[in-house]
């Protein structure tokens, strides 16, 4: 059965946001109040709350924590390539169809996973569900995911994407033709005041800044090579959206269906090609690239005959 805490509101943490106050008050890390709370599991008075809604004083909540999940064994996860392994990282191709690590709901496979089966011990620190993971690409992502093997790296590794030091690039299949072929998107990016599983560019969300510029033009869509400046969740998913310019296939966001059938493309058209990031032991800087998966080449091939 589910366990209930009941808890006063101290005041210490009264008009913190609900996902630092349960983090401080519970020893929890932040995203994990903050799914506790997406989930309907943290109520005032009756009331659910929302992970960014503030405590009030001499208030009571009550706190709804899940069935701890039931241990799978790990799962080799097929089409997953090691572009390099070390005992500080491993650095993974990662196929469409696979997360990046275990949450709440997903029964698929994952980076976590595989890399277990194979044999590979990885870095303990972080959250439970999420060890040794540093940065994360969607399950419709396809591309590269640097992962720590230990301790040492982990930290350093999460600092350097905490800085926006490594060079992330992306190739993308987006509707339409891009004015300007090159440029930067910068609008702040959030939760979508609407739907709680997707995001937006909202007044008041975290900076988020992308550079794209056009590869190649088709009567349909456009070839973009992106970088990333900062790391949102969705953050290119979302700014093509907010461009008018969806990626091919990406249905939640607004994409045309009928041309991600034609195309051949079941999820959105986003491949991390390049990698760049200094090693946390030596200082040097590694450089990893993947080519086009067989989906993203196929769309391209088609559109070129189209």
């Amino acid at each position: 059965m589910p366990e209930i805490r009941r808890l006063p509101v101290p005041e210490g943490v009264a008009g913190e946001r609900v996902d630092v106050a349960l983090a401080r008050m519970l020893g929890l890390s932040r995203s994990a109040a903050a799914d506790l709370a997406a989930n309907g599991a943290v109520e005032c008075e009756g009331r659910s709350l929302g992970k960014s809604d503030r405590l009030v004083a001499d208030t009571w909540i009550d706190v709804t924590f899940p069935d701890a999940p039931v241990e799978r064994e790990p799962e080799p996860v097929e089409g997953m390539v090691i572009r390099y392994d070390d005992d500080d990282l491993v650095v993974v191709d990662k196929p469409v169809g696979v997360a990046a690590h275990p949450s709440p709901g997903w029964e698929g496979p994952t980076v976590v996973s595989g890399l277990a089966a194979a044999g590979y011990r990885i870095s303990t620190s972080g959250a439970a569900e999420r060890q040794g993971i540093v940065h994360r690409l969607d399950v419709g992502t396809t591309g590269l995911m640097v992962v720590a093997k230990s301790e040492s790296a982990y930290t350093h590794l999460k600092a350097q994407f905490k800085d926006r030091a490594p060079t992330k690039i992306y190739r993308a299949i987006a509707q339409g033709l891009l004015d300007p072929l090159q440029g930067t998107i910068d609008a702040p990016i959030g939760r979508h005041p609407g739907a709680d599983y997707k995001m937006a560019v909202v007044t008041g969300g975290k900076p988020s800044v992308t550079h794209y510029e056009t590869l190649e033009a088709f009567p349909y869509a456009s070839l973009l090579e992106v970088d990333l400046e900062t790391g949102r969740t969705h953050q290119i998913r979302v700014h093509m959206a907010a461009m008018r310019h969806p990626l091919v296939g990406d249905l939640t966001y607004g994409a045309d269906p009928t041309l991600a059938e034609r195309l051949g493309l079941t999820r959105p058209a986003l491949h991390a090609a390049r990698l760049e990031i200094e090693h946390p032991s030596t200082g040097e800087w590694l450089a990893f690239e993947s080519p086009d998966p067989p989906d993203f080449a196929q769309a391209l091939h088609r559109l070129r005959d189209l």
